[in-house]
């Protein structure tokens, strides 16, 4: 594959799709295309996350690499007196998953294009939520990791959930690294949640 969904402007051909699917018992539809992470279907990994996230109602969210929107609008819903922001350096997944917001009604979510964290520095949050871009390799993985810390409110959690396979342990031991502690919330055919708590 010649155009990875983290490259800024996909140059693949569209091809758009619908989708109606139930995230945390709530029907949410979206709308994908080519060049965009997991178009077919809401993957499985996104799907593990959803259904393990705990979010205070007013929380203020940061889903970095929101690809078309599955994981950052399911926590607009969870969190809905709060506010999500949804990243992602994809242009045209950041077009889809503001089309998505609409689309499900959702008015709590900024959508913004965004290298790493540009498009949020300053910004503080209650919660991260990340289903980290694997293939744009460990570096950048662990960068989403260290500067996503520096974004928590004390006492703030980041969320992850990566494979087994692709690189979980490294990163459970980079994020207790990064936070001094990690707890792998929960497991599910290969695919690990962790959230680790920003130190008051």
């Amino acid at each position: 594959m010649s155009d990875h969904y983290f490259t800024q402007t996909p140059d693949v051909k569209h091809d758009r799709q619908f989708h109606e699917t139930v995230l945390r018992g709530q029907k949410l539809k979206f709308v994908t295309d080519a060049g965009v992470f997991s178009k077919g279907a809401v993957d499985y990994g996104s799907r593990v996350l959803i259904e393990a996230l705990e979010l205070a109602r007013n929380a203020r969210v940061l889903d970095v690499g929101c690809g078309y929107g599955p994981i950052g609008l399911s926590a607009a819903r969870l969190a809905d007196q709060g506010h999500v922001t949804m990243i992602d350096v994809n242009e045209r997944a950041v077009q889809l998953a503001a089309e998505n917001a609409k689309l499900n009604a959702l008015t709590n979510v900024t959508v913004l294009q965004s290298d790493l964290f540009g498009a949020v520095s300053g910004q503080i949050f209650d919660t991260i939520i990340t289903n980290p871009p694997i293939r744009a390799g460990k570096t950048v993985v662990h960068r989403i990791f260290e500067e996503g810390a520096q974004l928590l409110e004390p006492g703030g959690a980041m969320w992850v959930v990566i494979q087994k396979k692709q690189g979980a342990p490294s990163a459970e031991l980079k994020l207790e690294s990064i936070f001094g502690n990690v707890e792998e919330v929960t497991k599910d055919k290969g695919y690990r949640v962790f959230r680790a708590v920003k130190k008051t």
